[in-house]
Order: C-alpha cells, then sequence, then structure tokens
C-alpha cells in the first residue's frame, strides 16, 4: 500500500493550519485514505467528533485498525462515494479533503452533495493538485517510464484551473472561494530503492510497466533508479509539486 501520508507530510502541516478545528467541531473528511487527516480532526475536535470517507475498503480498513490502536472514540470511517452519500443534511461544521476531491465524475453534483452535508455558513477546506505539468514528479516518473505525462486537467489535475474551481464550487452552493498557491516538495522514499518500490504501486508506473516483457521493464526501472537517486536529498528522495489550497463556505441561505 502506497504511503500517503508519508508522500503529503509537508502538505499536512499546511491543511492542519488552514482547518483551525475547534474543540466541538463535527468534522467530514473527504476521501481520508487510511484516515491519518481524519484521526488528527478528531484529535482536536475532543467534545466533537470525525467521519472519514474513501471509496476504497482497504483504506477504510486501514484506517479503522490505527483509530482502534489509537482509541479514539470520536471518529468514524465508512466506505462510501461523497458524491452521492446519503450524509445527514447539516449534520456537519467543516470539510476537508487532503487531495480526495480531484476524481469526482460530476464535480457540481459531489460538491452539492458535500455541501448538503455541512451546516449552512461552514467551511469546506480542500487541497487539490494544481496542473499536471507544474508537477515535477509527474515529469520527472514519466520521462523515465517513457510515456506521456497526463493532460492537465485530467484525473489527479482535475481541478487545477483556478477559475473552473470557482465555478464548480459557486454552482455547488459554495461562496467566498479562495484559492493559495502552495509549493511543497512530496516524499518517495528514505532512498532510490524504496522510492522506486514506492511509485511502482501507483497505476501512473504500475499500469505501463504491466505491458512490457521483462527486459525492457528491467531498463524502465533502472531510468526510475537513476531518477530517484538525482532527487536523492540528505533525508531522503524528494520532488517538487504544486497545490491548491481551496476555501469556500456553504452559503448561509442554501
Amino acid at each position: 500500500m502506497f504511503d500517503y501520508d508519508a508522500e503529503l507530510r509537508r502538505y499536512q502541516r499546511r491543511l492542519s493550519a488552514a482547518l483551525d478545528i475547534g474543540a466541538e467541531d463535527r468534522v467530514l473528511d473527504i476521501g481520508c485514505g487510511g484516515g491519518q487527516t481524519t484521526r488528527a480532526a478528531a484529535g482536536l475536535a475532543s467534545a466533537g467528533s470525525a467521519l472519514g470517507v474513501d471509496t476504497s475498503p482497504a483504506m477504510v480498513a486501514h484506517a479503522r485498525r490505527l483509530a482502534a490502536a489509537e482509541r479514539l472514540g470520536n471518529v468514524r470511517f465508512e466506505q462510501a462515494d461523497a458524491q452521492v452519500h446519503p450524509f445527514p443534511a447539516g449534520g456537519f461544521t467543516l470539510g476537508m479533503s487532503r487531495f480526495g476531491t480531484m476524481f469526482f465524475t460530476d464535480p457540481v453534483r459531489a460538491f452539492t452533495n458535500i455541501g448538503r452535508a455541512l451546516r449552512p455558513g461552514a467551511r469546506l477546506v480542500q487541497l487539490v493538485w494544481q496542473a499536471g505539468d507544474r508537477q515535477e514528479w509527474v515529469a520527472e516518473v514519466h520521462r523515465a517510464l517513457g510515456s506521456e505525462p497526463p493532460a492537465n486537467d485530467a484525473g489527479a489535475f482535475s481541478l487545477g484551473d483556478p477559475a473552473e474551481v470557482e465555478a464548480v464550487l459557486t454552482a455547488a452552493g459554495f461562496t467566498d472561494v479562495r484559492l493559495t498557491g502552495l509549493d511543497e516538495p512530496v516524499f518517495y522514499g528514505a532512498d532510490p530503492e524504496a522510492a522506486v518500490e514506492a511509485v511502482l504501486m501507483l497505476r501512473m508506473a504500475a499500469d505501463p510497466l504491466r505491458h512490457l516483457d521483462p527486459a525492457e521493464a528491467a531498463r524502465v526501472r533502472d531510468r526510475l533508479r537513476s531518477t530517484m537517486a538525482a532527487h536523492l536529498r540528505a533525508d531522503g528522495v524528494w520532488f517538487d509539486s504544486r497545490a491548491w489550497l481551496v476555501t469556500a463556505r456553504r452559503t448561509a441561505d442554501s
């Protein structure tokens, strides 16, 4: 399982500062993955609660195990699609997401559903990737793979255009939409070999390699190892990246 918590550790700090979670908040975490963000929210909302939702059953199971080990009584995890899940209307005082909202098939419908789950005036705080051509990790990994990087507005980068983000959230019933550019490195491993193994857990690398003969696959792995070595720092392998911190409020009368 790819360690997104390690990869995004620098962004986690930026998200935590922007959330400003209060003791009585009821937090909805969209695309919670392994639950680090949800558990952190629950720890701050000591008299409130946190619910993390994700479409991956493996991630949800992992999140539940970690929460049980930490004996957190005010956190829950559900396997759910935030686009259509019947959340309790107005049941949350804060919505959040760390790179978990870019894959909606119908973003307006999805954010409308999320908005209904928030009480009027509640904040939604999320991190999304900027355009793909602004991500060093995308360019370098695809160069090593010998493949074309995805389009700027595709998949993980579908919310990279600020004007589009504002239009989607406004149509979904949010107001006071603001985007702040962030530039933080992402972590791939303690050394080049660990970084290669980490990247090969991701679909963008695993899918192309699956169709290669063993000799060509070995050459690709060698190129990946060289790429990782070129980005090795004293504390591991890092790549530059760019994201948007997006904040908005559910309209008070919606």
